[in-house]
């Protein structure tokens, strides 16, 4: 029998029927031709098929399951649903598109994240933070355990210096009354803070009320300093602001970085800028209204982080592990000399500029925030001695940031500092000779906790 008489035969046998409850049950089966038959005609169809376009390959399948019965039509859907599922999610990393993958996700609730053979994508990436502040927006009961807990639960409260539970689940959600403090400055009556909703607010030290919004910049405000009669700002959208400092009104916009202004400082006339694109600038301030360019100091290889001076030294430090100083008067970069610094690399080293005298923020101590949360004073003098043991510099250490400490001040009196966990808290700081303490646990010491 030729193949094309096999593919040809209708035989088709009824067989095996039975009716039993008003139900029929009925099993087709044709009549199956010799083995060598069968076989060359399989191979023929199998040869005309690969031969077919995708989509008549398509038309000719959808053809024949036509003309089958039921049971073979469970039979062949049995056969095809182990192959339909794909396991994308695990694939678009590989792809470089995990981003993707976390979008996907965000939409399963945790019981089906945690069922999920999909632990890369989920333990690497921000998943878990986009699932709780989407249920902390739309959930009243998680609404409710996100809400910090007043400053007055803080007061007096011993915190231990080792990392604790709460920093693992403490729920960093964003909302209008809770936005990053990037810097700060305050004296005897004001605060005023640089915040990441692009504005600067302005706070009554002692009662803590909330005297003004000072709102013009597009980006975050990251450095600014103020003194009886102005505010100067610099933000991430890379300008320079001067503010009236009662009336709250913009005075002038100096526009010469390229990207962000990282930190500022002005004194006599003269203020100093640097930014993220590896620049430091020199200005002339006759007044507020009039400030002109002098100079450019270029030589970082990196991000310029913070920048300091007087009347003799400039001193930057950048992202580049690099600190420069340089002459105030003339630009010159001067070599290695002396400067307290602070690094990532988690140490505070002093350099010896000049005759061994030390640029520090007072003459007894200094005072450091960490990327840990932590604040710690330093005993300076100790520092500066060779044969001092290692324990006796870290004078005190206060934990109560969840966040990055971002920027710190302080006098005799107190301690202001400001963390991106949205809090400023205002130390108040024990007096303490270098001599009569060497503990490097927090003290009993009280503290005001802002959040706003």
């Amino acid at each position: 029998m030729e193949p094309d008489s096999v593919i040809e035969d209708k035989t088709i046998e009824l067989m095996n029927t039975s009716i039993s409850n008003g139900t029929s049950s009925v099993i087709v089966s044709r009549k199956r031709p010799s083995e060598g038959n069968y076989q060359k005609g399989k191979d023929l169809c199998i040869k005309y098929f690969d031969q077919w376009s995708e989509s008549d390959q398509v038309e000719f399948v959808e053809h024949l399951i036509s003309r089958m019965c039921h049971y073979q039509h469970g039979h062949i859907n049995s056969y095809l649903k182990p192959m339909l599922p794909r396991d994308f999610i695990t694939t678009l990393p590989e792809q470089g598109l995990d981003h993707i993958a976390e979008n996907i996700l965000s939409y399963l609730d945790a019981r089906s994240l945690c069922a999920a053979e999909l632990q890369r994508v989920i333990s690497e990436g921000m998943l878990w933070k986009k699932l709780i502040e989407r249920m902390v927006l739309t959930d009243p009961l998680w609404k409710g355990l996100s809400e910090r807990r007043g400053w007055d639960q803080y007061l007096f409260k011993n915190r231990p210096t080792d990392e604790t539970i709460e920093s693992n689940w403490r729920i960093q959600c964003r909302s209008e009354n809770s936005k990053g403090v990037y810097c700060l400055q305050y004296d005897g009556e004001k605060i005023i803070s640089g915040l990441q909703d692009n504005s600067i607010k302005i706070w009554n030290k002692t009662s803590l009320e909330r005297l003004k919004v000072l709102t013009g910049h597009t980006g975050s405000v990251l450095c600014l300093q103020y003194d009886e009669r102005v505010i100067v700002t610099g933000s991430s959208d890379s300008t320079l602001s001067v503010w009236d400092v009662n009336a709250g009104e913009v005075l002038n916009t100096l526009i010469h970085h390229n990207e962000a202004v990282l930190h500022l400082h002005f004194s006599n006339g003269l203020m100093v800028t640097c930014s993220k694109e590896h620049s430091i600038a020199m200005w002339d301030m006759a007044s507020a209204t009039d400030i002109t360019l002098r100079h450019v100091l270029i030589g970082h290889r990196a991000v310029v982080n913070v920048v300091d001076f007087d009347d003799k030294y400039i001193v930057s430090a950048s992202g580049d592990r690099t600190i420069k100083v340089w002459s105030t008067s003339t630009c010159e970069f001067y070599g290695d000399r002396l400067v307290v610094s602070g690094s990532s690399d988690n140490t505070i080293r002093l350099w010896d500029i000049e005759w061994g005298a030390c640029l520090k923020f007072d003459n007894k101590r200094i005072v450091s925030g960490a990327y840990d949360g932590k604040i710690k004073v330093w005993d300076l003098q100790a520092a500066l001695d060779p044969q001092a043991p290692a324990s006796t510099l870290c004078l005190l250490t206060l934990v109560e940031h969840s966040g990055h400490v971002l920027q710190l001040q302080f006098d005799e009196f107190q301690i202001t500092s400001s963390s991106h966990d949205d809090t400023i808290l205002i130390w108040d700081f024990l007096n303490v000779p270098p001599s009569a303490q060497n503990e490097t646990r927090s003290p009993s010491r009280t503290y005001t906790y802002i959040s706003r």
